[in-house]
């Protein structure tokens, strides 16, 4: 049986940056067996006071990948370390 990944995308509206990360992250879904729960941090005091320095954020378990390493080549190093269900 196959378990999914549940991925927190810390984000929030109107952030270009966070725009590209969720296409990443879509593209990514072809490849890789996750699930993302998208958190706008607007909506949560804990997550603005965490992640509003942060965003776009990927966050599995314990481990985060934020804005400043976010690119094509550390996300899916990423999604292989934490992730690593390849379809």
């Amino acid at each position: 049986m196959l378990i999914l990944v549940m991925i927190h995308f810390y984000t929030k509206k109107a952030c270009l940056l966070c725009d590209e990360a969720k296409l990443m992250l879509e593209f990514f879904q072809d490849e890789y067996d996750f699930n993302v729960r998208e958190c706008d941090i607007y909506t949560n005091d804990l997550w603005l006071e965490k992640y509003q320095l942060l965003i776009p954020c990927v966050k599995v378990n314990n481990a985060i990948l934020d804005a400043s390493q976010l690119n094509w080549e550390t996300l899916r190093n990423f999604l292989d370390q934490y992730v690593g269900n390849k379809r």
